[in-house]
């Protein structure tokens, strides 16, 4: 087939018919425009051209080959023939006062928790950036009440105790880490920092902590497997495609690269519904579509462009054909009640995540501190707590969130959206910085709760009597100051 000229690209440079060029082949992306999770805006800026620019800092290299049919690439152009885009990107004033404030951050050295991080990352990132890694499901009540959980669980200290010298590190997942947390998968690195995902690898390597790769990184899956250094821990993060042989694949090259267990999402048949986010990418294109207000689906905003190859037919069913292809640990990711854990046991699966997938799926459900309170009670009932391992995230900003967990019967626990604020503001630097606090705030407060060992944590040390009590808890001014409000539309400005 001989190859497409300018001239025919540049026919179709519009919402109705929008194709792109990237890396010299032509693709048909009209029907992707709703879902991506940069909105509409920025394609269409290069309807009908080359998106190469655009597309390569954001993007892995292999994004519009999975993602997109086959009917959509319409093969190779001739790029003598298309013409360069010398346009120059207008700044507005939003724009110009939030590169002002990033020139005015603080140094990291002043960041002494990791809610500090975030709230420099609001008031400084790209604020579709910012909607999409902060937004939570409907009114995020799952998403505030994730971190509020903790604050209902008291400790009950032991005094006396020799803690000279304490040591954090622990085994997960047959896994050796300094410390009983991990870098959580995350989606689109790139929003936060040009270098995206490795950026968590490089800092992951420098502290020994263990890296979750996720299947919607910014980062091809190899390019975040290349960055690692020595015997460096990764594990792998699924959202299980429709076509199971495209599953297999990405499991088994995942095996064969060395990483060192299987996460299997399974909180996320649909995505939730984060209106934040939704709102960010209204406003970013409304000057384009008032004109055909009914015609632009915005249901979802970025999550759309996730959900469209997930699987909602997931069930457990499928739970014998992965542990056909893969000798991997495998683990499921977002089990949010006793009776699921049991039957994860039962169906021989190595570990279970307690999630609620940062409350970003479903609003009102429990908070994971508060799940994992009844699912310990029920593994201990069945006597299957040592059949299995436990682990538990979202809204952990603290050592003693990670510590009270640790007591309640996790085995570790994960950290995300911390560890992006600190990517997307400070860099590798910040990533690291961030770990080295929490690993301080764990070390001072095992000493203050009278533990040495991650192994002498037990329920003894906690008082949960109020863990499910959603009321009178401590207000929490850092997270009030750095939490990003949910606002209603603003009414037009007048001509």
């Amino acid at each position: 087939m001989a190859p497409l000229s300018g001239a025919d690209i540049a026919k179709h440079n519009s919402k109705d018919s929008c194709w792109v060029v990237v890396h010299g082949k032509a693709y048909d992306v009209t029907e992707f425009l709703p879902e991506h999770p940069g909105g509409q805006k920025i394609i269409l800026k290069y309807a009908g051209k080359d998106a190469t620019k655009e597309f390569d800092p954001i993007h892995p290299s292999d994004t519009l080959d999975k993602y997109l049919p086959a009917a959509k690439h319409l093969g190779p152009v001739d790029m003598g023939t298309v013409a360069v885009d010398k346009t120059e990107e207008v700044i507005d004033d939003a724009e110009l006062a939030r590169l002002e404030r990033v020139k005015l951050m603080p140094p990291v050295s002043q960041c002494y928790n990791l809610l500090d991080f975030e709230d420099i990352a609001r008031q400084t990132m790209k604020s579709t950036a910012w909607a999409y890694y902060s937004s939570g499901a409907d009114d995020e009540i799952t998403l505030r009440e994730n971190h509020a959980a903790y604050h209902r669980i008291w400790f009950r200290p032991r005094v006396l105790v020799d803690v000279d010298q304490i040591d954090l590190s622990t085994t997960m997942l047959g896994c050796k880490s300094s410390v009983p947390f991990y870098i959580t998968a995350t989606a689109l690195g790139k929003l936060g920092n040009p270098e995206g995902e490795v950026v968590l690898t490089r800092a992951g390597h420098r502290e020994n902590v263990i890296q979750m790769i996720p299947t919607l990184a910014s980062c091809s899956f190899d390019e975040i497997v290349d960055a690692k250094q020595g015997d460096q821990v990764q594990w792998l993060q699924l959202y299980v495609n429709k076509d199971r042989e495209i599953t297999k694949r990405i499991v088994q090259h995942a095996e064969k690269r060395g990483c060192k267990a299987l996460w299997i999402t399974v909180d996320a048949p649909q995505l939730g519904r984060r209106e934040k986010d939704m709102r960010s990418k209204y406003d970013e294109q409304a000057a384009q579509v008032q004109s055909d207000e009914g015609t632009v689906d915005r249901s979802q905003g970025a999550a759309r462009a996730i959900s469209s190859f997930i699987d909602p037919s997931l069930s457990w069913k499928d739970i014998p054909w992965f542990q056909s292809i893969t000798k991997m640990p495998i683990v499921l990711k977002g089990i949010q009640r006793a009776e699921d854990a049991i039957k994860a046991v039962e169906y021989g699966v190595d570990a279970i995540l307690l999630s609620n997938h940062g409350g970003r799926q479903l609003d009102f459900a429990k908070p994971s501190i508060e799940v994992l309170v009844e699912v310990m009670a029920a593994l201990k009932q069945h006597d299957y707590q040592d059949k299995i391992e436990v682990f538990i995230d979202g809204g952990v900003r603290r050592g003693t969130d990670i510590i009270k967990a640790l007591c309640l019967g996790a085995k570790g626990v994960g950290i995300g959206r911390p560890f992006l604020y600190a990517m997307s503001t400070y860099g590798e630097t910040g990533v690291v910085r961030a770990i080295q606090l929490l690993k301080d705030e764990l070390e001072m407060n095992m000493r203050l709760i009278g533990a040495t060992k991650i192994n002498e944590l037990n329920p003894s040390f906690v008082d949960v009597s109020s863990v499910s009590a959603h009321t009178n808890v401590p207000v929490d001014n850092l997270s009030n100051q750095a939490y990003d409000k949910l606002m209603t539309p603003p009414f037009k400005s007048k001509l």
